[in-house]
């Protein structure tokens, strides 16, 4: 959960620059937490407080309205809709590391990362967005080599993970679809040798920096865990609230013996 979090913060001043290289700040002037982390949260508080989603959702959008939601998400939480809109976007994903920690099998982290998405993002690639990163951190944290998480990926959700990543940097562009940023993301993971390479290969492909961060940031964290400097220092970016709730989930579901 932290690593999304982190990877959210370290791309927010990326995203949409069209950035094609690994090298720059981890943490820069302007970097700040998005709807990215705010969702995250809010996700991780709907399980550890047996809460609904759509409740969450809401309640978190109004407590920080100005982190940058989508505009469709916008309305949707403004109104207080119970409805989902159909979506296909990476919104979905991009929240969703939480349920890959806290559930104890397979199929359950299926079930749950449907239930996350599908009060927005009912769309068949938006559910498969999320489940395909929270099958992806769940095999991660437990135990599960890359190519085992990349085969059942591509045989679950039919995603080409075979792509070479320098390939992909040549032409990709920004892209918020789960089709088109979440397999992307999760090569940015498969090719790392590392927690902090995840993120910087997720940003240097210049697409939706901060949400391909925090998708590939969030699978790296179960696989590798996170240096300690760079967990600090995302902490410190955040505000007493939301570093409540992270600590809590931490504590019960990622900080295991």
């Amino acid at each position: 959960m932290l690593g999304a979090i982190a990877g959210d913060i370290i791309g927010s001043v990326y995203e949409a620059r069209g950035i094609k290289t690994k090298a720059f700040p981890l943490f820069s002037q302007g970097c700040s937490f998005t709807d990215d982390t705010v969702l995250t949260v809010a996700v991780a508080d709907a399980i550890l407080n047996n809460g609904r989603y759509v409740d969450k959702f809401h309640q978190y959008f109004h407590q920080y309205p100005y982190a940058g939601f989508g505009g469709s998400f916008m309305q949707w939480a403004s109104k207080r809709s119970r409805k989902p809109y159909y979506s296909c976007g990476n919104g979905s994903a991009m929240r969703v590391s939480p349920v890959g920690f806290a559930f104890d099998d397979l199929e359950t982290v299926l079930i749950e990362a449907e239930k996350s998405a599908a009060v927005t993002h009912n769309h068949p690639d938006g559910i498969k967005g999320a489940q395909a990163t929270a099958a992806a951190v769940f095999m991660a944290k437990t135990g599960a080599d890359k190519n085992e998480i990349r085969e059942f990926v591509t045989s679950r959700f039919a995603y080409d993970l075979d792509k070479n990543l320098a390939d992909i940097r040549k032409t990709y562009k920004f892209n918020v679809s789960c089709q088109g940023s979440v397999p992307q993301s999760i090569i940015a993971f498969l090719e790392a040798d590392g927690y902090e390479d995840a993120v910087r290969n997720a940003i240097s492909l210049g697409g939706d920096a901060d949400t391909m961060a925090a998708i590939a940031g969030g699978i790296a964290e179960a696989f590798y865990g996170i240096p300690d400097g760079i967990g600090r220092q995302a902490v410190s970016y955040l505000d007493a609230g939301l570093r409540q709730v992270l600590d809590q989930f931490v504590s019960r579901f990622v900080a295991r013996p």
